[in-house]
């Protein structure tokens, strides 16, 4: 089957690594997994960190990369794959499963014709969403939806900042907040980018760290140090910062005297449940709302999209079409 994977590694030039070509279909991992015809699937920095061996040990090479997907189950269903595969035992939260791994850590991933899954991880894909919009859902949309609505907690009417406007958990956040009924601030490092943040429905954009002209219930945070002490000081009290990423740094100074004399919340979050993600499908449907696309490319052209993700050079999700 055609495939986009990792046949090697290497943290300086990840893209060395990558191979798009045939690679033989591995089969169910265990006797109840389901194939996935795969339509759509979307990239992810997740791929590239897979290609620096970031969460990928050489010894499982080649592996198929890709978490995202949308496609067809056996029985000609349409459905969106749930890309966290947890300890079958495992009851409650799958997030918070010691042992759950993502598709393309230990079991092959999504960047190919044929995906396999546990059949659990099948979500029904509406027909008023296109099998890009569907397959852009499962990472960047999902952790959006679970750092909103989860960790934050956030109900409509109240407040949030979404750091660094353009990456995919960000866009992905402004448009969901904004459907949901909350108030929208971006905050971008230039104008281009903050231009799109308001094409999206932001209700107001500031430059990175500009001085904000009231506080917020809640930040999203997925930049990290270069944006942290900006989120301190943006928090109302007793506010939260909902965590999924720090791709500027992990270790920005704590600044314990703000958070424990204003009381506030640092929440870690990590993708999200397959029930957030059909509530996630639901909020779509019913709204309107859709994932922002930045391209849709063949998937023989995965190379070049993911050199320009890792380039920077993307707003929203590029969605990779399969033959």
């Amino acid at each position: 089957m055609l495939a986009a994977y990792a046949a090697g590694q290497d943290a300086e030039d990840p893209l060395s690594g990558l191979v798009v070509g045939e690679i033989a279909d591995p089969g169910a991992p265990h006797p109840d997994w389901v194939p996935v015809r795969v339509r759509a699937a979307a990239l992810n920095h997740h791929d590239l960190w897979s290609l620096r061996g970031v969460g990928l040990p050489a010894d499982r090479l080649p592996m198929v990369l890709g978490c995202d997907a949308a496609g067809t189950d056996p029985d000609g269903r349409e459905v969106i794959v749930h890309a966290v595969v947890g300890d079958p035992l495992w009851r409650g939260d799958e997030t918070l499963d010691p042992a759950r791994t993502l598709l393309s850590e230990k079991y092959p991933g999504t960047l190919a014709q044929t995906v396999w899954v546990p059949p659990g991880n099948l979500v029904p894909k509406p027909p008023e969403l296109s099998w890009t919009e569907a397959a852009s859902l499962p990472t960047a949309y999902l952790t959006a939806y679970r750092l909103l609505f989860t960790a934050a907690d956030l109900r409509p009417g109240q407040r949030v900042l979404v750091q660094g406007a353009g990456g995919g958990v960000a866009t992905a956040a402004v448009v969901l907040g904004r459907a949901a009924g909350l108030e929208v601030w971006v905050c971008a490092r230039d104008e281009g980018r903050r231009e799109r943040a308001r094409q999206l429905g932001a209700h107001a954009v500031f430059a990175s760290g500009e001085r904000l002209p009231e506080q917020v219930d809640a930040v999203v945070e997925t930049v990290g140090e270069a944006t942290w002490a900006h989120s301190l000081r943006a928090l109302r009290p007793g506010g939260t910062i909902a965590v999924a990423g720090a791709t500027t740094g992990a270790a920005p100074p704590a600044d314990l005297g703000r958070v424990f004399f204003r009381s506030l919340r640092v929440v870690g979050s990590t993708m999200g449940t397959a029930q957030e993600l059909r509530r996630l499908v639901a909020l779509l449907v019913v709204t309107g709302a859709r994932p922002y696309i930045d391209a849709v490319v063949p998937l023989a052209q995965a190379g070049d999209a993911l050199a320009r993700l890792a380039a920077g050079d993307v707003f929203g999700k590029i969605v990779l079409e399969l033959p």
